[in-house]
């Protein structure tokens, strides 16, 4: 790996605090560093403004009519800047302040993604943080909203309720939303309800709940209990688990200050609340099943703990699978069989995909950029013969990038005519527009745009359907995907096992490969070049030095986040163009964490001060400004601002026109020059810039890792500032582990706790 200056910025010398203006030597926030190896750190802090003293020095020199005057003229500025916010739209919450306030924040910290999930089954809370202005995506645990909105009625209650306790009127709408029918009474009679929007967190709830109910509140209140315990699975929900172990569940009930955690369950049981399960432990040396007539030897179990609609989702997916696996007829088996091996551009793993899907229902196929080839050739082979075949994506940049691979294979391997294979969608090119009829994304697929449409019974019309991007798929999605299929309809996830796992609840793709459920297909086929090299080595656990005479990869070591910042707009605005021609556009930076002095919103900050400065006059965004939106909890697209006006502002979004509403602007939306590991898996850059500043060795993984260094195509520039913590996280932090039951649903049947 190089670390030649000249890729990096012009030799000089530099202290940490020297910043060039344009770089945008701007302020920014500072956080703790991410408290779970995953996504986002904690949310930062701001510090509040303070006046110099320089103001009063100045007007004790004033005589008494000049001091008039001048407070005069303060106080017309006063007046003025009063009637413009208010012939401007108000913000719902910003006339609050204190608790009313700080849980307002606390909820749209959480619900727009601002702040992460917390670790409450391994560690102590911690003492709430203020909020800060840009959020993170999470998934929601509550219901979906009726079309519609709730009762205009409804709202009105909950909102006295709120008022009454000293909560925020704001939280109305999604409390009546929750509760339904009788919200306001529902919110009276159970204070602790005010758990289920998300965000707030228990000790902000149990201060509603005194407010309310006075001498009745305590600590050993049964609502609280069971409020409690569903919090605490939507919590674990968020950090991926579909369900708790029992001791790990009352343990957290126990640090939440519950006296009886055991009871607390029950009763959340008792209630629906949430279900129970107890699944056979497979152990080394137990004993062998006993033969007929024999009776069996009791066999270890352990319980857990989940909400209904991942256990749900997981008991449906695993019959959903071994329907697909029983349906396949050895009359189409055979079909299949002459169709793969009559047509070209399917040999080597390609061809070996093909037989595997010829006998099978199911088949994972694993491997890196480079294998995506081979599933591009059996979709190819499959459309060629006749059969009805799809592709579904992750993002639309991954979308775009398949449909090129299609288009090669249905050419005889050649890309077609001024076709781009790299960063689709993140530059704007949209691909050969012939495949693009049979690639589409996942979320697409399961709304019904995009696909061929679904059949008499409901299921969709297909002979294959190919899922790439496999681990990305959360458990609720893997599960609506497997119900849509009909009897006979083969199925193919394909993915990269070393990349970080789902946003949402599940890991569907390394449960399955764990349980040896179905065929495995092991792509063969490395990546190329340097990069390529880096990647598969991490993958192994191993960090290695790989010559790159082209300066495929550079280290740039940095001593402090201030540091980082500054080289990282260096790299992005001027080293990777004049060096490697690839332009600031074509460059992604990712990062550990949205918050801190080197997360996302302090490089974005700086990245768009360099590259595209304005007021923000938009809702904070400018035409011009790259953005990262989600359009729902777990999924991120790039675009770019193009305009806003009274319908709100519009995107252009790998190639498509997107229009975000002006009150969801601020939910959905991010700038996007930065991102995080999470929000950049499923797309690739000509160039990626990863920033790993000092305070971000708790969030490294070996997952996160791979992912981020495998999202450069030409070029990996390393703002490396975490010294030995990047070998050691390679080496020896593999992925956290999520509570599942998928693997032992696929082998055993379930059987729910009594």
């Amino acid at each position: 790996m190089s670390t030649e200056p000249e890729t990096t910025e012009e030799p000089g010398p530099r202290t940490p605090d020297h910043r060039e203006p344009e770089d945008g030597d701007t302020a920014t926030t500072d956080s703790d560093p991410a408290e779970d190896a995953g996504e986002d750190a904690a949310g930062d802090t701001t510090a509040p403004g303070a006046s110099t003293g320089a103001e009063g020095a100045d007007a004790a020199k004033l005589s008494e009519a000049e001091a008039e005057l001048a407070a005069q003229r303060v106080e017309r500025e006063r007046i003025a800047r009063r009637k413009a916010e208010k012939e401007g739209p108000i913000a719902s919450g910003t006339k609050l302040s204190g608790k009313a306030a700080d849980l307002l924040a606390a909820v749209r910290a959480v619900e727009s993604g601002e702040k992460p999930f917390t670790a409450v089954f391994d560690e102590p809370e911690p003492a709430p943080r203020r909020a800060a202005p840009e959020p993170v995506r999470r998934p929601e645990p509550t219901p979906a909203v009726r079309p519609g909105g709730p009762a205009p009625e409804a709202v009105d209650a909950v909102r006295g309720v709120l008022t009454e306790g000293g909560a925020p009127d704001a939280l109305a709408p999604q409390l009546a939303a929750v509760l339904g029918e009788g919200a306001g009474a529902a919110l009276r009679d159970d204070p602790w309800q005010l758990l289920r929007v998300a965000g707030v967190r228990p000790e902000q709830a149990d201060g509603f709940a005194r407010a309310l109910l006075g001498a009745e509140c305590g600590p050993d209140d049964e609502r609280r209990g069971r409020a409690l315990t569903v919090w605490l699975l939507e919590q674990a929900a968020v950090a991926g688990h579909t369900a708790l172990d029992l001791p790990a569940l009352t343990t957290a009930l126990d640090r939440q200050g519950v006296p009886d955690a055991d009871t607390a369950v029950q009763n959340a049981l008792a209630e629906g609340e949430a279900l129970a399960f107890q699944d056979a432990l497979e152990e080394p040396g137990a004993p062998a099943p006993r033969e007929e007539g024999e009776e069996e030897a009791e066999r270890p179990v352990r319980v857990l703990v989940g909400l209904e609609r991942y256990a749900l989702a997981e008991e449906s997916l695993a019959d959903g699978l071994a329907r697909l696996v029983n349906s396949v007829s050895e009359e189409a088996s055979e079909t299949w069989e002459k169709a793969t091996a009559e047509l070209p551009g399917t040999a080597g793993g390609a061809a070996e995909l093909a037989r595997a899907v010829a006998g099978h229902g199911v088949v994972l196929h694993t491997g890196g950029e480079t294998a995506r080839a081979e599933p591009a050739a059996l979709l190819a082979a499959a459309r060629a013969a006749g059969l009805r075949a799809f592709a579904a994506c992750h993002t639309p940049a991954g979308q775009h990038h398949f449909a090129t691979l299609l288009a090669a294979a249905e050419n005889n391997g050649r890309p077609p005519a001024g076709a781009d294979t790299g960063a689709l969608g993140a530059t704007g090119d949209d691909g050969p527009e012939a495949a693009m009829d049979v690639v589409g994304t996942v979320d697409g697929l399961l709304a019904g745009v995009e696909g061929p449409g679904r059949d008499a019974d409901g299921a969709l019309d297909l002979d294959l359907l190919v899922v790439l991007d496999a681990p990305q798929l959360g458990v609720e999605s893997a599960a609506m995907l497997v119900e849509s299929l009909a009897d006979g309809t083969r199925l193919v996830l394909s993915g990269d096992p070393a990349v970080l796992w789902s946003a949402g609840p599940g890991r569907v793709f390394a449960d399955l490969l764990a349980a040896r459920f179905c065929p495995q297909i092991a792509s063969r086929t490395p990546d190329p070049g340097p990069l390529g090299e880096l990647v598969s080595g991490i993958g192994m656990g191993e960090l290695n030095q790989v010559a790159a005479p082209g300066k495929e990869i550079v280290i740039v070591p940095v001593r402090d986040a201030g540091e980082a910042v500054h080289r990282t707009v260096q790299l992005v605005a001027d080293s990777v163009p004049r060096a490697l021609g690839v332009p600031a556009e074509q460059t992604v930076v990712i990062t550990p964490g949205h918050g801190g002095a080197a997360g996302t919103r302090a490089l974005n900050a700086a990245l768009k001060e360099r590259l595209n400065p304005g007021p923000g006059r938009f809702g904070g965004f400018d035409p011009g400004d790259r953005i990262a939106y989600s359009p729902a909890p777990g999924r991120t697209v790039a675009g770019r601002v193009v305009r806003a006006d009274a319908d709100g502002l519009h995107l252009e979004c790998a190639g498509a026109p997107v229009v975000v509403p002006k009150e969801q602007v601020e939910r959905s939306l991010r700038h996007g020059w930065a991102l995080t590991a999470h929000q950049a898996v499923g797309s690739r850059w000509p160039a990626a810039v990863v920033v790993l500043p000092g305070d971000a060795t708790r969030a490294l993984s070996r997952p996160w890792v791979y992912t981020a260094f495998g999202r450069a195509e030409r070029h990996l520039s390393v703002v490396h500032g975490v010294e030995q913590a990047l070998p050691k996280a390679v080496a020896e932090i593999p992925a956290k582990p999520r509570t599942t039951r998928l693997g032992t649903l696929l082998t055993t049947p379930a059987h729910p706790a009594s």
